[in-house]
This record gives C-alpha cells, structure tokens and sequence, in this order.
C-alpha cells in the first residue's frame, strides 16, 4: 500500500552540534599500522577516491565480525543486510541488493548461487577474513554491469602479498551471543628464500537465534509465542592453503581453499541446506624494467559450488555452480599528465537446479569485459575518467517444464567520470557520475516455477532487455588530524530496472490460476522506470581530556526508493537510521557505549507492510595485553542490552516475521598474534 513518510529530523545538524566537528566519516577509522590505501576499485593505487569507501579492519574488525557478511557490515553507513534469518544475509548498499551488488573474493568472483535466493549463503568466511571494503555506489567499470549497486571485497592473505621472513600467525576464539556459538579460527604463515606459505582453518557452531519472546507469523497465521528463531542452528567449517614466490620485479601465487556450511532454513522448518565450496585462484604481478606498461596484473580462478537442500533426510533439490574467471589488468607508464590502467575480465559460469522445487532451468552465462580508468591532476585535485564495454551471453538448456532451449546476447557499456578537489585546508570534495548497463541475469530470464524461500510463483521474462541507469555522487568531506567527517548526497535513476512484481493473482504449481491453500502469489520480472536517492553521514572526534582518549562518533542514512511506473515503493528499502557512540580509551582499555536507531519504514509497496521503528543499545569493552610475551587483544559485548523486540525492513515479507533482531546477547572472545 501506497503511504507518505513521516517527517523525519534533520540528524545531520544533531550530530554536527553534538559533535562540535564539521561533517563526515567514521567507520573507514583504522589502526595505526594498517595500510591505508583501499584496493577495490582503486587499480591506479590513489590516496584519494571519488567513490565512498569504509573499510573494516584490525580490533574494528575483529569486534564487528558476525556470523554472515551481511551481519558483519550491518549498519555502515548506507549498509544494512538481507535478514534470511542469522545464517544467510547478504549486504544491502544504498536499497540494492542481489546481482546488482558485487561481493568479491579477493577482487574476484565469488562464483556462487547467493544472487538467486535469500536462503542462499554467500560462501565467505568473515572468520578468515584480514580486512574488508564497501564501496558505495556503481563500480561497473571495474566489475562489470551487476556492480551498479556497489562492491563488497573480502581479503583474507590467502595468496600472500609480502615475503615473510619468520613464522607467525593468530588464532582467534569467540564465544556466547544471541546465537550460543562456539566459533575459532587459525593462521600460520611462514617463509624464506623468496617463498611465503599461508595456511588457514576456521570453524563455527551456532544454535537457534535467542530474540525477545515474540509471536512469529509464517504464511499469515500467527505461531505459538517463542523466544527463538525457529530452525536457525549452523554450523560451518573452512581451510586453506596458499603460497606465493617472490622475485625481482614481481611475484606469482597459488591458493586452495574450501567452505563448507550446514544451516536451517528459517521459512522451512523442515529443511536444512548443505552448502560447500571448493576454489582455486592464481595470481601475479610483474613490474617489467622496460616497455609500455609500468605493472601487469592477473588474477585465474576456478570454483565448484553445490548446494543440496534436505527435507529431513532426503534431498530434495540441488543447485550447483561451477565456473571460472580470467582478469588482467596493466597499469601504463604516465602519458603526459594521464595516468591509466587498461584490462580484460571474462567470467564462465554454468548453472543447475535438479529437484521438486527447482523454479530455474540449467543455464550458462558468459562474460567478456574490456575496461580503461584514466586519471589526471588537475590543479590540487584529481580527475578520473573511464570507460568499460562487455558482452554477455545468457543461455538456457529448457527442458520440459521450460520449454525450448533460449539464447540471449547482449552487448552493455558503462562510463564514469569522478573528480577529488580540495576547497582549503583539511576540506575538498569529491563527485561521481556513471552511466552503467547490466544484463538480466538468468532467474530474471529464464525463471518459471514456485521458489519456496519466497513463497511465490516467479515468472521471468526471455525477453527483457538490458537494465540501464545514470547515478550521481557528491560529498563534503573534512580530515584534521585523527578526527574526520563526510557527508553525501547520491541520486540513481534507471531508465530500465528490473524489478519483482506482484501479477495480483494466484497460481498451483504449474503456473495456472487458482485459488485455495495450495495457491500462491503469482510475481513477474518486469522492465520499469525506477528512482534510488538519499543521503550518507559519518563523522567521529578525537579528543583527550582527564587522562583519556575520547572519541564521539555518529553516523546517519536515508535512501528513498520508488518505481516511477506505478508511482508505489520498491520494496525491502531500509529506513532512515542513525547512530551515535562513545569510545574512551586509557593505556590498554577501551570502552566503547552505541546507541544505534532505525525509524518506521511505512512506505512500502502493495502487498508489503510496515516495520515498526527500534533503538538499540550496544557495550563494549576491549584490552590489549601480553601472552607469553605475544600480542592480545580480549573482548566483551553485550548487545541489544535492553532486549527490544525488532524487525528488519530489508528482510523479504514472508520471513520478516520469523525472525526478529537477536535479543539481549553477551558475547566474549580473544585474539592472540604470534
């Protein structure tokens, strides 16, 4: 239903005044020590980007880290997550979620099935992983078309980028929270003689998510009272073993890595998914002495991923993904005052979907990338321009339940221009246009039977044409010193998105209209006209006073969405949140007091409900100390101190009853460096 929002406060103002610091940025704040040159989408190596980038890293890291990526990055600024309950969320950048958001496994394809489903994991371990950036907004440049809405890069030192002259390592303990879990994880490294080896193991177990004592709602009907997600246990193991070779001018490395997971799917009592991974990358660099180019780049990776969801003890369907991925990149020598980087990337993907409850044909996907990023000074500032020209082939196999077999071509480009200026000392500001082009993917295709994570009928359309759309990005920012702000604006508009609609009529099994309990909705891809636009804030001080270190911080979103065809919402859109905390630290100590509030999401589309607003209170202390003479750092949170009873507005209508924010949870863990 159609709605008007409610009059919202001017945060941005509150948090200035409370602040006493111009605007923003926070969450990118990083320990001394650790690099601070972000690598996604950054091949030109730029202290300075247009794109907004946060960056979780070091004890920020280690004391954010979830169970899912999607609860991990969990309110950044303009992030929230999927919510499929505690073992399958994905992030949400800015209301776009799916495959038009990237999630890279060391600046590569994770080669998944996660896009398809909300009830499908993404195969990362936030265990493992060494650091992780969120850039906000198109990347389709470097990525490709299913970029517009962002990037997610998890890096784990799998492959490693440095000699390593001794052996040493961490190894890292967590225990307690909503979901009791048991979870541990261990890297060695070692090396010599122009070698480095990396070895990895991680491993979790978590039981039903503990929430405040609620009433759940699954297809409508109200459940018995409960202070449990139903069917949310996991449980989940990685490894992996990695080495590079160093010679002069370059290196070259190898890695072998394995995921496995076992979790219960939330709108399904009944069923539990088995999902694994198994991967192969290979990457190097090359600095020649001489020639055109100043550094080469290749990145060569091959997966194998299944996904077998079991109804008690039987199987009942099976998706599989098997594929690989080719990138290069070559960084040239300055040409006058441009400095560039050119590159191709290819992808080859095939899908299948085997089982009672497979609404997809198996399907192949091919795609071939040619992309150039040239950047210039201009004055104090820096300008950058690029360009990125793809073909993809989406091809489907048919079969009995989805007819003959289909092709489809199609040829997209993508276009940025971003700039960087400086206004006066510690200010400048930074502005991001692109235009960007993306390919249906195969489900928006091809896909024609009931998918039961969502409990509809979807219906895809052979016929549906590029998605298309022009995005705009500008903020103020401000740095003096370790205190810092950034405040932006952002507008997309997409002449063509392809958006899940309601067909207003139910179906059986088999796609035929019909009503009764064994009806579902009936949902189309369409091709409409849609709008994305908002705001991001982010801002923290550093300050000391009376023997401590304090650090007030604050952070604010709002992203406003609507499908100009019908005039209605775009469904799953967060609402306007704001966070402010407080953190003092003193020699080895220190506490930290967040006070994080989402508003009511009323402006929802027909069919969708509203979610009530909520605020949350979160504490938590840290120290570092010594261990047999090695580095440590312990935690304690305890989160939702206050037990509030909350919903998620990003999750899907059919779980969003299901499964509530965790409850009043305490959490401990230790990390020891060696």
């Amino acid at each position: 239903m159609k709605s008007t929002p409610p009059t919202r406060t001017p945060l941005a103002l509150a948090c200035l005044m409370l602040l006493g610091a111009p605007l923003a940025s926070l969450a990118q704040s990083q320990p001394d020590g650790v690099e601070r040159i972000v690598i996604t989408g950054n091949p030109l190596h730029s202290e300075r980007s247009a794109s907004p980038v946060s960056v979780l890293a070091g004890d920020e890291l280690v004391t954010r880290r979830g169970g899912t990526l999607g609860e991990t990055l969990d309110g950044l600024p303009g992030v929230s997550q999927t919510g499929f309950g505690p073992n399958a969320s994905r992030p949400v950048i800015r209301g776009l979620d799916g495959d038009r958001l990237r999630v890279l496994d060391n600046s590569g394809a994770t080669i998944d099935a996660s896009a398809l489903s909300y009830d499908h994991a993404v195969p990362l371990d936030p265990l493992v992983a060494t650091r992780i950036e969120v850039l906000r907004g198109p990347a389709a440049l470097l990525y490709g078309g299913n970029a517009v809405g962002g990037v997610v890069n998890v890096l784990d030192n799998r492959i490693p980028l440095a000699p390593v002259a001794a052996t040493g390592g961490s190894a890292e303990l967590r225990l307690g929270g909503a979901a009791a879990e048991r979870a541990g994880a261990a890297v060695v490294e070692t090396g010599g003689a122009g070698w480095a080896l990396h070895v990895d193991a991680a491993a979790r177990n978590a039981s039903d998510l503990n929430v405040p004592e609620h009433t759940p709602v699954a297809d409508g009907e109200a459940l018995s009272r409960t202070d449990e997600v139903r069917n949310s246990a996991a449980r989940s193991r990685s490894a992996a073993v990695g080495a590079s070779y160093f010679f002069e001018g370059g290196r070259f490395g190898l890695a072998v890595d394995h995921y496995d997971s076992d979790y219960g799917t939330v709108a399904e009592p009944d069923v539990t998914i088995l999902m694994r991974r198994n991967q192969v990358r290979a990457e190097g660099e090359w600095r020649p002495a001489g020639g055109a180019f100043a550094e080469l780049k290749l990145q060569l990776r091959g997966a194998d991923y299944e996904h077998r969801e079991m109804e008690g003890s039987e199987v009942g369907t099976v998706f599989s993904s098997r594929g690989g991925e080719l990138r290069l990149e070559a960084r040239h020598h300055a040409l006058g005052p441009l400095r560039g980087v050119v590159g191709v990337q290819a992808e080859n993907f095939d899908f299948s979907a085997l089982g009672e409850e497979a609404f997809v044909p198996d399907t192949t996907t091919r795609r071939l990338g040619l992309f150039a990023l040239e950047e210039m000074d201009l004055g104090p500032g820096i300008v950058s321009a690029g360009a990125r020209i793809e073909r993809a082939d989406v091809d489907s196999d048919g079969g009995e339940r989805f007819g003959a077999a289909v092709s489809r071509r199609f040829t997209l480009g993508s276009f940025s221009l971003g700039s960087v200026m400086p206004l006066a000392p510690a200010w400048s500001v930074s502005a991001n246009l692109a235009a960007t082009e993306r390919a249906p993917t195969y489900f928006e295709l091809y896909a024609d039977g009931v998918h039961a994570a969502t409990g509809a009928y979807e219906q895809g359309d052979p016929t549906l044409k590029a998605e298309r759309g022009t995005s705009v990005d500008l903020a103020l920012q401000w740095k003096s010193g370790a205190s810092k702000a950034r405040a932006g604006v952002f507008a997309t508009r997409f002449s063509r998105f392809i958006s899940l609609d309601s067909a207003n009529v139910s179906v059986d099994e088999d796609g035929n209209v019909a009503s009764g309990d064994d009806a579902v909705p009936l949902y189309r891809f369409d091709s409409v006209r849609a709008q994305l636009h908002g705001f991001e804030f982010e801002a923290e001080h550093v300050f000391d006073a009376a023997g401590w270190r304090w650090t007030p911080s604050a952070s604010a979103d709002f992203t406003r969405a609507t499908n100009r065809t019908t005039g209605e919402a775009l469904p799953r859109i967060a609402p306007w949140r704001a966070t402010l905390a407080l953190a003092a630290a003193r020699g080895d100590w220190t506490l930290r007091t967040e006070v994080r509030h989402a508003g009511r999401q009323d402006r929802v589309p027909e069919g969708d409900s509203a979610t009530a607003g909520y605020t949350l209170l979160n504490l938590a202390a840290t120290r570092h100390f010594s261990i047999a003479g090695q580095d440590a750092l312990w935690y304690l949170k305890l989160d939702n101190a206050t037990d509030r009873l909350a919903y998620n507005a990003t999750a899907i209508e059919t779980v969003r009853g299901l499964t509530p924010l965790a409850g009043r949870a305490l959490s401990t863990g230790l990390r020891v460096d060696f």
